[in-house]
């Protein structure tokens, strides 16, 4: 692609640990784990024949049901907006996970083939027993809930998850294409609540990016971090770094583990959008006023704040107890119930 000046993610080889994993964590840089999941049983079935791993997945197939989105050839397997923004380019089409993956293989070989993809499909519903067959150990204990993905070649837009994220591909080939947190503004972000799967997108197209359009994604670029995965192979990917992600084969399938970091994970983006509204049209004066706050008592710039006061009078500054969530719970629902 013109313009692309992306550098490559630091590979790493063989088994994952827990303080492997651990390690992952503290970097918070996104890093390849070739080979991780070359054991997995799915793995193998793929190594095979796409069919085979069809029929290794359909032994635990108990009936349940996954939405789909469908495309028209015409959007080149990039799920998106409509032309106008008020849909999308898509339809959604709900039902049985075993018919969905047998449609996605019988498209092989089609130049008319649809984009076909379903995501994040929990197989503890769906395919009960294939997680505990194909199991990352040095997830053990953190409550990550694999998740299977299915589809022909289709592309995600560059999105960001809440939750720190290790994905494994299957069958078939990923391109991974990230950004770190501090290029936002240079990814030309659309609507926050109004988007393909729950999380905003970056409106760029980066097989194509129009640069009269979008001149800061050229920062953009050069500061994107690639990779491609085969079969076996994973990456770690840190919570609310930008990523796309490319399915280049005709039958693709991943398997991801997303798992929390505390209690109020989801409470975040919420919160962002709150702020939004209260704080964002102030004039400069006040925002910077705001931005104070924020530093000291949220992001904690100055040290702990409220480190002068005794634990027991630090109310909403304290350790954030179950008790304490409850009370901001229910203090800030008291205040959202106001006019």
């Amino acid at each position: 692609m013109s313009g692309r000046e992306e550098t490559r993610i630091r590979e790493v080889e063989g088994p994952l640990d827990a303080p492997g994993l651990a390690a992952l964590v503290r970097g918070y840089a996104p890093v390849v784990l070739r080979g991780v999941a070359k054991d997995w049983p799915l793995v193998a079935a793929g190594r095979q024949s796409d069919q085979a791993l069809c029929d290794y997945l359909l032994g635990f197939d108990r009936g349940a049901t996954a939405e789909a989105f469908v495309g028209p050839p015409a959007i080149r397997g990039r799920f998106f907006y409509s032309e106008d923004m008020r849909g999308f380019n898509f339809e959604r089409r709900k039902g049985r996970f075993a018919d969905l993956l047998r449609y996605v293989l019988q498209l092989q070989g089609r130049d008319d083939a649809p984009a076909v993809y379903a995501g994040a499909v929990e197989t503890a519903r769906a395919l009960p027993g294939l997680a505990g067959a194909n199991a990352l150990p040095a997830l053990f204990g953190t409550g990550a809930e694999p998740r299977i993905w299915i589809g022909n070649r289709t592309s995600i837009a560059t999105h960001f998850d809440a939750s720190d994220n290790i994905a494994c591909v299957a069958a078939g080939r990923r391109r991974f294409t990230l950004f770190p947190p501090d290029q936002t503004a240079n990814l030309y972000i659309g609507p926050l609540d109004h988007n393909v799967a729950g999380q905003p997108l970056s409106m760029v197209d980066i097989a194509a990016p129009d640069f009269a359009r979008f001149p800061r994604f050229r920062d953009a670029l050069a500061a994107a971090r690639t990779a491609e995965l085969e079969p076996g192979d994973a990456i770690y990917v840190p919570a609310l770094w930008w990523h796309q992600v490319e399915a280049l084969a005709p039958f693709n399938i991943l398997v991801n583990f997303w798992w929390p970091d505390s209690p109020d994970q989801d409470a975040r983006f919420d919160a962002m959008v709150y702020a939004v509204l209260a704080l964002s049209h102030l004039p400069p004066e006040r925002r910077a006023a705001w931005s104070e706050y924020f530093d000291t008592f949220v992001f904690r710039e100055h040290g702990d704040p409220a480190a002068h006061l005794a634990p027991e009078h630090r109310s909403v500054l304290g350790e954030p107890t179950p008790q304490l969530r409850q009370y901001i719970k229910q203090y800030l629902a008291r205040g959202l119930a106001r006019p």
